[in-house]
């Protein structure tokens, strides 16, 4: 039998909830960069102290999500059933919706809407999340080089993280690009990017050698080149 977590860890998390609530509302009336944590703490009606306990640094406000989805990842890939491929472990996990996207409040839907916006209009924000993504990448190329044993000079681990990673990248890209195109729906948007998500793990499980090979007389044009950028490339991540 299970046991829940206990009244001390149960307030904790709604203090955290709390927090990241009041700090996305004000970043969306007023830009991230506008708003101080002295102000989210007033609006939370917490000590300035008490925010810094919970979040190190104002951008984790925004990323403290980000960051427990991959340490959770990071876990799934060291917990996976002996013989099973990393790219499985990886796919099972990524294409599960979590967070606000599998949530079934009313709320949600706006609460996840106004994420993306917050993100992109922010350079401190940007730059923060592509610290994240360098950072977990290189942690998932270092757990694969130890559990294949490869050693410094082997790309592989390294190869295979970055590709998986950009998975990552291009799925939450596709998100935020949904999401800023107007489509709120969370129904919707967990089949789209489930889908979306499905599409370059094929590929990765196919492999390159066939991808992308040039047509015979024929060069790519302007619109052929927005295409791509706007279906397969994420500039992101945004």
């Amino acid at each position: 039998m299970s046991v829940g977590p206990g009244l001390r860890e149960r307030k904790k998390q709604q203090t955290r909830q709390l927090l990241e609530r009041t700090a996305r509302r004000l970043f969306a009336q007023h830009g991230f960069e506008q708003v101080s944590v002295a102000e989210i703490a007033r609006a939370a009606d917490v000590s300035e102290a008490t925010v810094y306990n919970y979040f190190p640094t104002k951008e984790d406000l925004v990323y403290g999500g980000m960051q427990i989805f991959e340490d959770d990842l990071l876990q799934a890939i060291r917990d996976r059933p002996a013989g099973e491929s990393v790219l499985a472990a990886f796919a099972r996990f990524v294409l599960r919706p979590r967070g606000l996207l599998a949530a079934t409040e009313t709320s949600a839907s706006e609460e996840l809407a106004s994420i993306p916006r917050i993100i992109v209009n922010s350079p401190a924000l940007l730059s923060r999340e592509a610290q994240l993504l360098a950072s977990y990448t290189e942690a998932l190329a270092s757990v694969i080089a130890d559990e294949s044993g490869a050693g410094s000079d082997d790309p592989r681990p390294w190869v295979t993280a970055n590709a998986l990673m950009g998975v990552h990248h291009a799925v939450l890209t596709y998100l935020r690009h949904r999401i800023l195109a107007g489509q709120h729906s969370l129904p919707d948007l967990a089949r789209d990017v489930r889908s979306h998500g499905e599409t370059a793990l094929a590929l990765l499980a196919e492999g390159f050698g066939d991808y992308a090979r040039k047509p015979a007389g024929r060069q790519a044009t302007p619109a052929d080149r927005a295409v791509w950028v706007q279906s397969s490339a994420p500039s992101h991540r945004g």
